[in-house]
C-alpha cells in the first residue's frame, strides 16, 4: 500500500465508477444480468459520473493528496466532491434521457443507490489506503517499542497519538491517554484508551511499564504542568511536553514536536485572548519605529509588528551588534517580501539634536520605546547612567516625537516603578511621568505599560541559574522569601500591543501577571528539571539583599485609581496624569545636573524629592561610599531578581 500513487487511485476510479453505476441497476432490477434495455442508460449514466467526478477531483486536488495521512478534512472534501459529482451526472443523465435518447430508460432510484455505491468506490478507497499505510508489516524492521502514556486527550494529544503511529522508527509506542476531563474517561479516541486521570499516572506506570509521559496540553497553565511533572517525578518517569502556545503563535515550533520540560512550562499561565484584529488596524499601513528594537523586549515587538504588515519598521538600537542580528532575522524571515520596509537604524536616543533630524525624515507614526536600563544592581552602582538612559532619553524621545507629530507613543515600563527602593526604579517612575506630561501637554495617545520580569530575557534569573547549574553549582538567590512576578516574553508584548490599542491618552496600563513566584522555588525546579536532585548535586546559597532590591514588587502606585478594562488581563489608570508633580521640569533640570557631575548622592537625593514613595534600600552609589566594599561580591554573587 505504501507504493500506490494518485495514478493508480485515478486508474481505480476509472474502473469502480462504471461498475457502482453497474450494481446500482443490480440492485435495483434484482438481476445480475439487466436486459439490453438498460444498456444505454447505464453508459449514459456512466459517463456523466465519470465526466463529473474526475473534474471535480482533479479542480479540488484530490488527485494531488497523500492519502496514508489524509485527515477529516480530505475526507469531507472527497464527500463533497463526490456527492456533488453524483447529483450533477443523475441530473444529467436522466434529462439526457428524456429529451434526447427516450430509449435510454434510467429508473428514478438509480441515482440515489449510486450516490451510495459511488462513495464506497470513491472514499473507501482512500480510506483503505490510508488505513493499510499504517499498518505495521511482520518483515519491516522496527526499533523496540517503549511505551508511553499521553497527558491530555485532546487535539494535541491525539496528534501526538498520530505521529507515533505513523513514525514506528521513534521506538515509542502509544498505551493510551489521561485526561482530567471525567467525560473522556473510558473512551476510546484514535483507538486508544483514556486510562484516567493525572492521578493514576503512577499506577497505569507500573501497570504498563511506562518508559515516557508526553504531556500534550499546549493552552494549559503552568500549575497543571507542575503538578503533572510531579506525579511523573514521584512515579520514576520522565516528562517530556510539546511546546506551549505561545511557542507556536512565534511560528517556531509545531504541536508535533516534543522536547523536554522547561521552567517556562511550569510558569506559564492559560493563553490571552486579545483583540487581534483591532491591533492589527492600528498598526497595518503604519510607520512604527521601535527603540531598543535589538533588546530582549524590542525585538519581540518587531517581530509581532511585522505580522500585522506596517508600512515600514524602524529598529533603533544603540548597540550595532544587537540591531544587526533581529534585522537580518527578520529580513531573512521573509519580512521584506511581505512588503514591509526594515529600516535598522543606529541611534542613541539622548541626542536631541541627531533624534529630532532622524524622526523629521523617518515621520514615524507609531513608538514604542523599549529602550532602558533595567538591571538594579548595575544601576546602584551607576546611578548617572540610569539618570541619563531612562530619565534624559525618555524625555528627548517624547518630546521630539510630539514635536513631529507622532500619533501614539507607548512606553515600556516596569513594577519596579511601583514604591521603588532602586535607582531603576525611581528611574523608570520618572520616565512615566516624562510620558504623562507629553500626554496631557498634546492630548494625544502616549501611554505607559507595566509589568514584571520577563522570562528569558538577558540577565534574567533563569538564565544565571542555568549558566550556574551548567558549571556545577551553587544557585544563588538572594533570600529565601524573595518573589517576583513572571510573564513570557511573547505573552508581555501581546499585551502591550492590545495595551496600544486601548489609550486614550495620559494613562498607565499594568498588565495581570497573575501569582509571583518565589525565587527560590524557581530554583528548586530548574535543578529538578536539569535531572539533578538538590544538596545531594547541586545547592542552594543565599546571598542576601542587594542595594535597591525588595523581596516582592507592587503592582499600583499610591493615588493611582485602577479598573480592568475591556480585556480582562489588562488594568488602566486613567488619572496617572493628575499626580504629576508642580516642579517636575525644574527638578528633572537639577538632577541631570547631579548627572553630569557624577554625584551619585545628589542623584539620590534628588529623586527622593521628586519621588517621595522613593524609599533607598541600602543604597550604594559612586560618591557615597557606605555600602560600596558590600556591594561589589553581592553583585558578582550573581543572583539578579529583576
Amino acid at each position: 500500500m505504501q507504493h500506490i500513487r494518485n495514478r493508480h487511485l485515478l486508474l481505480a476510479d476509472l474502473l469502480l465508477i462504471p461498475l457502482a453505476v453497474y450494481l446500482s441497476y443490480v440492485l435495483r432490477l434484482e438481476a445480475f444480468e439487466p436486459a439490453r434495455q438498460w444498456c444505454l442508460g447505464m453508459a449514459l449514466l456512466s459517463g456523466t459520473a465519470l465526466l463529473f467526478t474526475l473534474a471535480f477531483f482533479r479542480s479540488l486536488g484530490i488527485y494531488s493528496r497523500y492519502w496514508r495521512f489524509a485527515s477529516i478534512y480530505e475526507l469531507m472534501l472527497l464527500t463533497g466532491a463526490h456527492t456533488v459529482a453524483a447529483i450533477l451526472a443523475g441530473v444529467t443523465a436522466m434529462a439526457l434521457s428524456w429529451f434526447l435518447y427516450p430509449q435510454a430508460a434510467i429508473p428514478r432510484s438509480i441515482p440515489f443507490l449510486y450516490l451510495l455505491l459511488g462513495m464506497v468506490a470513491t472514499v473507501g478507497t482512500r480510506v483503505l489506503v490510508g488505513a493499510a499505510g499504517r499498518l505495521q508489516y511482520p518483515g519491516r524492521p522496527r526499533p523496540e517499542a517503549r511505551p508511553v502514556l499521553i497527558m491530555g486527550a485532546g487535539e494535541a494529544g491525539t496528534l501526538i497519538a498520530r505521529e507515533l503511529r505513523s513514525n514506528p522508527h521513534l521506538g515509542l509506542r502509544a498505551v493510551g491517554f489521561v485526561d482530567d476531563d471525567l467525560a473522556k474517561q473510558g473512551l476510546l479516541i484514535h483507538g486508544l484508551p483514556v486510562l484516567g486521570g493525572q492521578e493514576d499516572i503512577p499506577r497505569l506506570v507500573r501497570e504498563h511499564g511506562i518508559a515516557q509521559v508526553i504531556i500534550a496540553m499546549p493552552t494549559a497553565p503552568g500549575k497543571v504542568i507542575r503538578s503533572v511533572v510531579q506525579r511523573c517525578e514521584a512515579a520514576g518517569v520522565p516528562a517530556r511536553t510539546v511546546p506551549g502556545v505561545y511557542e507556536l503563535l512565534d511560528g517556531k515550533a509545531s504541536v508535533s514536536q516534543v522536547r523536554t520540560v522547561q521552567i517556562e512550562d511550569l510558569l506559564r499561565r492559560a493563553p490571552i485572548q486579545t483583540d487581534l484584529a483591532a491591533v492589527a488596524r492600528l498598526l497595518s499601513g503604519r510607520r512604527v519605529l521601535i527603540t531598543g528594537g535589538g533588546g530582549s523586549i524590542g525585538s519581540e515587538l518587531a517581530r509581532q509588528v511585522l505580522q500585522c504588515r506596517p508600512r515600514e519598521l524602524i529598529l533603533l538600537g544603540h548597540g550595532e551588534t544587537s540591531i544587526f542580528h533581529i534585522y537580518h532575522e527578520l529580513v531573512d524571515g521573509g519580512g521584506g517580501e511581505a512588503g514591509v520596509t526594515i529600516r535598522p537604524v543606529i541611534a542613541d536616543v539622548r541626542n536631541q539634536e541627531y533624534l529630532t533630524a532622524l524622526f523629521q525624515q523617518l515621520r514615524p507614526e507609531i513608538v514604542f520605546h523599549a529602550a532602558a536600563h533595567k538591571h538594579v544592581p548595575l544601576m546602584e552602582a551607576n546611578p548617572a547612567e540610569a539618570v541619563f538612559n531612562n530619565v534624559l532619553g525618555t524625555r528627548v524621545l517624547v518630546r521630539t516625537a510630539a514635536a513631529v507629530g507622532v500619533e501614539r507613543f507607548v512606553m515600556i515600563s516596569t513594577d519596579k516603578a511601583v514604591n521603588p527602593t532602586s535607582v531603576m526604579g525611581a528611574t523608570k517612575r520618572l520616565a512615566e511621568l516624562m510620558v504623562l506630561q507629553v500626554a496631557q501637554a498634546t492630548g494625544r495617545p502616549y501611554v505607559a505599560v507595566r509589568f514584571g520580569n520577563v522570562l528569558g530575557s538577558r540577565g534574567s534569573v533563569v538564565q544565571i541559574f542555568r549558566r550556574q547549574i551548567a558549571s556545577g553549582g551553587p544557585l544563588t538567590v538572594t533570600h529565601p522569601e524573595v518573589k517576583r512576578y513572571f510573564m513570557t516574553i511573547p505573552e508581555a508584548v501581546q499585551l502591550v500591543l492590545q495595551a496600544s490599542v486601548l489609550g486614550q491618552g495620559g494613562e498607565i496600563f499594568t498588565l495581570d501577571m497573575g501569582e509571583p513566584v518565589k525565587i527560590v522555588d524557581l530554583a528548586q525546579d530548574l535543578i529538578r528539571l536539569s535531572g539533578l536532585q538538590l544538596g545531594r548535586d547541586i545547592d542552594i546559597v543565599f546571598t542576601g539583599l542587594r542595594p535597591g532590591e525588595k523581596l516582592f514588587e507592587e503592582l499600583f502606585v499610591p493615588g493611582e485609581e485602577y479598573v480592568r478594562t475591556c480585556h480582562e488581563q489588562i488594568f488602566v489608570a486613567a488619572n496617572a496624569s493628575a499626580l504629576l508633580p508642580p516642579e517636575l521640569d525644574r527638578v528633572v533640570e537639577q538632577l541631570l545636573a547631579a548627572a553630569c557631575r557624577n554625584d551619585g548622592v545628589a542623584v539620590v537625593t534628588l529623586l527622593q524629592a521628586l519621588l517621595p514613595e522613593f524609599r533607598p534600600v541600602g543604597t550604594s552609589v559612586v560618591g557615597c561610599g557606605r555600602r560600596q566594599a558590600t556591594f561589589v561580591p553581592n553583585l558578582l554573587a550573581g543572583a539578579p531578581t529583576g
